[in-house]
């Protein structure tokens, strides 16, 4: 059996990873031929493993294996595979990604940022708003929604109904821990940043959060997840 962990980049797919391999003792790999995340961090913390096959050869077998992917919902996803669908405020997961680009020259910030606002793509990653709604619409029993901010506040308590949608012959391991953001800080600090919602409003300067808003994507996608348009947008 196949599962997604499907998320627009930044949103908190590695931490996902961590919790899934310290919960359940699932690894995890990608859609992608290499693992960065996996190459900067350690394979061991993210519980990283390599794709033991093929898309199809994975979702014909019984095991479940997870895997990673950012792009949209496109034609390596087939209709009935379940799917974790993380979801972070796309204002947010903007501005982890475009500090996450220019963290060796931050005067590139804004830059990067404007240009992961104006994204447009029908393949890959996409824009924010396209890649949630290609996960979320239409709504499906199988592909589950997870909100960041959940995840963060209780891990446990945010993935025990999921895994038993997606993913139910797994148990979780009766002493298992979760590291704290401080315990992952300490691996690498610059990856692992703020780990909070809300980050937009002190790191979004107000033209590019009219241009985040100004984008229909985004505002459709802003909308389903129940955050309404600011009146100053």
């Amino acid at each position: 059996m196949l599962v997604w962990i499907a998320s627009f980049p930044r949103s908190g797919n590695t931490f996902l990873r961590i919790v899934l391999h310290r919960l359940y003792g699932v690894t995890t790999s990608t859609v992608y031929d290499v693992d960065g995340v996996a190459e900067r961090l350690g394979r061991d913390l993210v519980g990283s493993t390599d794709r033991p096959g093929s898309l199809a050869e994975m979702r014909a077998g019984d095991e479940p294996h997870f895997v990673k992917t950012h792009r949209q919902r496109d034609a390596d996803v087939a209709e009935d595979d379940p799917a974790i669908c993380l979801v972070r405020d796309g204002r947010d997961a903007l501005v982890s990604w475009a500090r996450q680009a220019s963290e060796d020259d931050p005067a590139t910030y804004e830059d990067e940022l404007r240009s992961k606002i104006l994204r447009v793509s029908t393949a890959g990653t996409g824009s924010w708003g396209s890649n949630v709604l290609s996960w979320l619409r239409p709504a499906a029993p199988h592909r589950v929604v997870l909100r960041y901010e959940d995840l963060i506040r209780d891990p446990r308590a945010a993935l025990t109904p999921i895994i038993a949608t997606v993913a139910p012959s797994l148990a979780r391991r009766p002493d298992a821990t979760v590291p704290s953001l401080d315990e992952l800080r300490g691996h690498d600090d610059r990856f692992f940043r703020r780990g909070r919602t809300g980050s937009h409003r002190d790191e979004l300067p107000g033209e590019l959060h009219r241009l985040f808003w100004s984008r229909p994507d985004n505002r459709a996608a802003m909308a389903l997840l129940g955050c309404p348009e600011p009146d100053d947008a």
